[in-house]
């Protein structure tokens, strides 16, 4: 059994593990810092890797690849802001995801409307959302940096309905669509009480 499972380890490489999780749909962030507090010192990256950790107190994570400029500067700063995009914001994603658009540069903050958020790090001005954070801690983990980040000011989307998700699932972009309750023939009274009471 032993040997077993030293075979499996061994036969999950790389490129096989990225080709699974990239099945998984995500949504996108830009994760933005400051170095030192200034405008001029913005940088930012794109991360599909960003997630809630706990509500009380309120702390996300955000997975941030060695080599990007952004962990230095959160690093300095102790300080982060993440802007959750929308479906419009597709090409803000390629350019600080490294991809710009024609006539852009990469990482390039002129893609998009953008100001400074209480930290003094940059946030898109029209985001899903947007999480202002002090660094709680950095965690190493293989090529990454895990950025937990304590929030310390935010904001949604003016109405609800007023922007739609923007997600990452197959190496492209998606939105999400309603799904109806699965059915079963031979138990009709079979359904999700909790989301049908939701709807009313």
């Amino acid at each position: 059994m032993l040997g077993s499972r030293r075979m499996l380890r061994r036969m999950v490489d790389a490129s096989s593990y990225l080709a699974a999780m990239g099945k998984l749909a995500t949504g996108v962030t830009v994760v933005g810092a400051s170095g030192d507090g200034s405008v001029g010192e913005w940088t930012a990256q794109t991360v599909s890797a960003m997630c809630s950790v706990s509500a009380e107190p309120p702390i996300l994570l955000a997975c941030v690849h060695e080599r990007s400029p952004l962990v230095a500067a959160v690093t300095r700063g102790r300080r982060f802001c993440v802007s959750a995009l929308a479906t419009h914001h597709d090409h803000v994603a390629d350019t600080f995801a490294g991809r710009p658009w024609p006539g852009k540069d990469r990482w390039d903050f002129s893609c998009g409307d953008w100001t400074a958020a209480p930290s003094g790090s940059p946030r898109l001005v029209d985001p899903l959302a947007w999480f202002d954070c002090e660094l709680h801690d950095i965690v190493r983990a293989g090529t990454h940096h895990v950025l937990l980040g304590r929030v310390t000011a935010l904001d949604v989307a003016g109405s609800p309905g007023a922007a739609v998700p923007l997600l990452y699932a197959d190496r492209d972009y998606a939105r999400p669509a309603r799904h109806e309750p699965s059915s079963f023939p031979n138990f009709p009274d079979a359904h999700p009480a909790n989301r049908l009471g939701a709807r009313r």
